[in-house]
């Protein structure tokens, strides 16, 4: 941890008219904060998972390493990045850098995480009377309208517009508990976008792909119509906070915003075309696996006709073979 994070007395959050050290690309990799709660979380959400593929493997069933690689080291990998890191001894001091720590929170910590199949993991290794609990909150009626893809797909767009053109942007960077707040909001609402979009997981509404496909080509673009909204005001965003804090070194308040409505344009693309590579191959997968289906349901049916075919006639059956056509035929 740096001096000036130290001396802050907040972590990871700055104090209004205290100048921070200049962030040069050193500090960008070698500067690491401590943030205990964020840090407990991700760590006992980690081991919780990781337990879970133990016991599996353990009776002898199998579990992908890729899920797991996709929840533990690039899901959760995210979020210690972000809320350990650089970025969040930053964050409050240059929105460029909030923005990068927003994007990985919002859309990338939420997309691997559903990758990694977390409620299919419990469900194969809770016991009986912890499977039920966990069917009944799918099952239940919160779970059903906060999954539901139009109030989710509305959230999830509704959620950064809120922030940045109201007061609660400033709100989270003057109250630390608020900031660690507003951090698991942004994974929350990326979660119950983008969990029944991509998620293997058994979830109240399974959309099927072309909706799947139309609802990312929707709600991605309005990252876009935001960030170009951030680059094109003529005022500061949190102009109080940032304005306290005096910083002497790096670009002007309004160039800072600039580039930062520029990385929620660029990554709001880049994390689209993510969106839609893994839509493509679950759809097709999911195609695949239905015309195997249908091979061998149309296997069983021959088998079944030929078996028929050649089965002797039942005793005192009637002979066929031979007969004269019914009258009339």
């Amino acid at each position: 941890m740096s001096g000036w994070t130290a001396a802050a007395g907040l972590g990871a959050h700055a104090t209004s008219g205290h100048q921070p050290p200049p962030l040069t690309p050193l500090r960008l990799l070698t500067e690491w904060v401590s943030e205990p709660v964020p840090a407990v979380l991700i760590a006992v959400t980690a081991g919780l998972y990781l337990y879970g593929v133990h016991r599996l493997r353990a009776r002898g069933d199998q579990w992908s390493r890729w899920r797991t690689f996709c929840f533990v080291g690039l899901g959760l990998g995210a979020a210690v990045l972000a809320t350990q890191s650089a970025l969040a001894a930053y964050d409050t001091v240059l929105i460029s850098v909030h923005m990068v720590q927003h994007m990985l929170l919002g859309m990338v910590v939420p997309i691997f995480l559903a990758l990694g199949a977390p409620i299919t993991l419990a469900l194969r290794t809770l016991p009986r009377v912890g499977r039920r609990r966990l069917l009944g909150v799918l099952h239940s009626r919160v779970a059903k309208v906060l999954t539901f893809p139009v109030l989710a797909g509305a959230l999830f767009i509704a959620n950064p517009f809120v922030l940045y053109f109201s007061g609660l942007y400033e709100a989270t960077l003057e109250h630390p508990v608020l900031h660690d707040l507003n951090h698991l909001h942004f994974v929350l609402v990326g979660c119950l976008w983008f969990w029944p979009l991509l998620g293997l997981d058994p979830m109240p509404h399974r959309m099927p792909y072309p909706l799947r496909m139309l609802g990312v080509f929707v709600t991605l673009p309005f990252h876009a119509f935001l960030g170009v909204a951030i680059m094109s005001a003529t005022t500061v965003v949190a102009a109080d906070w940032y304005l306290a804090l005096d910083r002497e070194w790096g670009p002007s308040l309004l160039a800072d915003q600039q580039l930062a409505g520029g990385i929620l344009w660029a990554t709001g693309d880049l994390v689209g075309l993510i969106v839609f590579t893994v839509l493509f191959f679950q759809w097709a997968g999911a195609s695949e696996r239905e015309a195997q289906r249908e091979d061998r349901r149309l296997d069983r049916l021959a088998r079944t006709a030929a078996a028929a075919n050649d089965a002797p006639p039942a005793a005192g059956a009637p002979p066929t073979a031979g007969m004269p056509p019914a009258a009339g035929v």
